[in-house]
């Protein structure tokens, strides 16, 4: 299983932008996928994630509005759609995908994740 994420870039703050993660090797419509994002210097964090069964998707609540989660199954690619982009918004986007089909939920953790893209940077300037 391979992921491969990519769309970022520099842009400036109140631009729009949608990374795109295609994976192979097993179907987006039996996993669940998510977003993480890393900023120079922290953590990775949990960005969103959508549910295999493509109905059930989120952001954590100091996005939603801004960001978006959404599916091909037909390519087999996610999407992060990120609008008004702000500086703090800077940082390495991950999409990862667990392991097991059919998952109960999507998972907000890390080690709820097998299968990571290598990411892609995105920076916004003010």
């Amino acid at each position: 299983v391979q992921l491969q994420a990519f769309g970022g870039g520099l842009v400036q703050a109140g631009d729009s932008l949608r990374l795109s993660c295609v994976v192979s090797g097993h179907p987006i419509s039996m996993h669940n996928l998510g977003w993480f994002r890393q900023a120079p210097g922290k953590e990775r964090d949990f960005v969103g994630g959508i549910k295999w069964t493509g109905t059930s998707k989120f952001t954590v609540d100091s996005e939603k509005g801004r960001f978006a989660i959404s599916r091909d199954s037909a390519k087999n690619t996610v999407y992060l759609q990120m609008y008004n982009l702000k500086p703090e918004d800077t940082a390495v986007y991950y999409c990862a995908s667990d392991k097991n089909s059919y998952g109960d939920g999507v998972p907000v953790e890390i080690d709820g994740y097998h299968y990571w893209g290598q990411g892609t940077k995105v920076t916004v300037s003010s």
